[in-house]
């Protein structure tokens, strides 16, 4: 496949449609969470959990990983449990922690909001070459890892609180 022209653009461009592209993002991921009778950092959680795959995450990860408090992690769990998203279960091999593991219905009711839109993320992903993608893939990987190593500093450096 043959790469299409692509109009000229500077960097201030492209933070441009990222920052569109987030926006949009946002909005889209709390109007998912409401229709499934979630809170945005409920649902992050719970996406966390559904990457995990077959590996169960302990509610310690979950904290790290959302950036809050063991215990607002744990109000989290409380909501997911109750609404049918995650089990916990006692890790075998340290009774103290707890594990979290998806509950299979509610996994496919949140993939049935998701894949449509992810199979027009692969329909337009198809419009670029190997390379291409490649590019897109490695500058998300490693914006990823900006973005994480940002808030950290700004975390340590007191310009951000913690929930």
């Amino acid at each position: 496949m043959e790469g299409k022209p692509r109009p000229v653009a500077a960097p201030s461009d492209a933070i441009s449609a990222m920052d569109h592209l987030i926006a949009t993002s946002m909005v889209g991921q709390q109007e998912y969470a409401r229709s499934l009778g979630l809170n945005v950092t409920d649902l992050i959680c719970f996406a966390y959990v559904l990457e995990a795959g077959d590996s169960p995450v302990s509610a310690g990860d979950l904290a790290e990983r959302a950036h809050v408090t063991s215990g607002a992690v744990t109000g989290i769990l409380n909501r997911l449990e109750r609404g049918g998203y995650v089990v916990r279960r006692p890790d075998p091999a340290d009774r103290r922690r707890v594990r979290v593991v998806a509950v299979p219905e509610a996994t496919e009711r949140v993939r049935a909001i998701y894949e449509p839109y992810y199979m027009r993320l692969v329909e337009l992903f198809a419009e670029y070459t190997p390379d291409e993608v490649a590019v897109i893939a490695d500058w998300f990987n490693r914006a990823g890892t900006l973005a994480r190593s940002y808030l950290a500093e700004s975390r340590e450096n007191g310009s951000l609180g913690r929930d």
